[in-house]
């Protein structure tokens, strides 16, 4: 007799991969001398891995690549968004698997957990059995989040509250937007966690963080007879949805001509900006929002440099810790956003460079010191970079070309789209040419 409950109970799509079927618990052979199946287990698992926390195709390639190696094996993958395609070689045999996810995301946490396994293999898992190793990747699984969803919450409203500042907004823009992407993220992070679909998750977060900044805009028009032209900062409260590390991996994928996997991200990429930027433009014609420019701040050099710098940092670690990054790791990169981010902003002002050259420039200085602290510190790379210049990814030119396009303002609409376009462009190119000059294993396609 079926149950309610069993009526209830959504079964998966996509069925678990059991590894430990693939060993014997007692058996504690090596892994060196382990099975081709077993060695195969382990160097795909730490593959699937690592794509789930968001890392680009050549990183994965690059560790399974390493596991092959001291395993005394040959593998060759194909790797996308949310799938892997493997066959290994002993020389004898092969054995090939196709892997896939559920969902994707990014957790530099769990990602430096396994760069750390992969670094130290030759000295600390070499000598283990499968069992034991596939033991260690369990745990180092179960990192789903270092934070619980109101703590996401509040470095969402940092970041968006940050970013509102960079973009020109001032000090009622930055209240109204830290508590409307607070909301917005909380709403996100909640349905995520239920494994509710990706576009249920954007537009019902998108939509929430900008209804509670209109709301509460009125309010404070009510009781402090605020100047409604600040209603232009509803568009940094929905900020927090802009997929800034899938855009900027794709473009590092297809520079190593990881073709499907560069070009899968960007689709993802693009489908989460579009339901974003829809949801938003409807909801603005609703409610009369239009994204009219910001009021202007006056203030002096210095305090724009000092400003721009505090700012930067916190939208930065804002952005970290919604990776999933720890502390120290985030603080690392809100450091480096607020060096490389403010000297972009002052290469615009001071020198009028354009924003697209400014965004090369800002992200190649951010991949130099990435590189300096990764050497000092032991962070994988990636973890540092991507969090750093996502808060340069021109989520406001994004949603104001689709607005224009949605209210059939064709010129005005290009001319946003194309700005953005060239700096997304800019940003990962920054980021490869650092790559290239102080990474030499990056320098070639082989």
């Amino acid at each position: 007799m079926r149950t309610k409950k069993n009526e209830a109970t959504i079964k998966k799509n996509h069925m678990d991969v059991l590894w430990h079927e693939y060993t014997d618990k007692k058996d504690l052979t090596p892994i060196t001398g382990a099975s081709l199946s077993e060695k195969a287990s382990v160097i795909g698992r730490v593959g699937i891995m690592m794509l789930a926390c968001g890392t680009g195709a050549w990183r994965v390639r690059s560790s399974m690549n390493e596991l092959s190696e001291l395993m005394n094996v040959t593998c060759t993958v194909d790797i996308g968004l949310m799938s892997i395609n493997y066959t290994c070689f002993d020389g004898n045999d092969s054995f090939s698997q196709s892997l896939c996810l559920t969902n994707t995301g990014v957790n530099t946490s769990q990602l430096n957990r396994l760069e750390k396994l992969v670094s130290n293999f030759a000295t600390d898992e070499i000598g283990q059995s499968c069992e034991k190793i596939h033991s260690k990747l369990d745990k180092i699984e179960k990192i789903h989040g270092l934070y619980s969803p109101v703590m996401l919450a509040v470095f969402a409203a940092l970041a968006c509250g940050a970013f509102t500042f960079l973009l020109g907004g001032g000090i009622v823009e930055m209240l109204c937007a830290f508590a409307g992407a607070g909301i917005g993220n909380y709403i996100r992070c909640k349905l995520s966690k239920h494994h509710f679909t990706l576009f249920l998750c954007i537009i019902s977060s998108v939509s929430t963080a900008c209804l509670t900044y209109t709301v509460l805009l009125k309010l404070l028009e009510l009781i402090f007879a605020v100047n409604l032209q600040h209603e232009a900062g509803y568009i940094c409260s929905m900020l927090f949805i802009i997929p800034g590390f899938p855009f900027i991996t794709s473009g590092i994928d297809l520079a190593k001509l990881d073709m499907r996997s560069g070009t899968e991200r960007l689709a993802y990429s693009m489908i989460i900006v579009t339901v974003a930027t829809m949801t938003a433009w409807i909801l603005a014609m609703v409610l009369g929002l239009k994204p009219i420019p910001f009021l202007p701040l006056e203030f002096a050099l210095w305090q724009w440099i000092v400003f721009r710098l505090l700012a930067s940092f916190c939208g930065v670690l804002g952005f970290s810790i919604m990776f999933n990054s720890p502390i120290r790791l985030a603080a690392a990169a809100g450091i480096i956003g607020a060096i490389s981010n403010t000297t972009r902003l002052e290469l615009i002002d001071l020198l009028s460079l354009p924003p697209a050259a400014a965004a090369f420039i800002g992200a190649f200085f951010a991949g130099i010191l990435a590189s300096t602290l990764k050497g000092m510190a032991g962070y994988p790379r990636i973890s540092i970079t991507v969090p750093s210049i996502v808060i340069m990814v021109p989520g406001l030119y994004l949603y104001k070309g689709f607005y224009n396009l949605g209210i059939m303002s064709l010129s005005t609409a290009a001319s946003w789209l194309a700005s953005a376009l060239l700096i997304i462009l800019a940003l990962p190119l920054g980021l490869i040419f650092a790559r290239i000059i102080t990474d030499k294993t990056f320098r070639y396609c082989t």
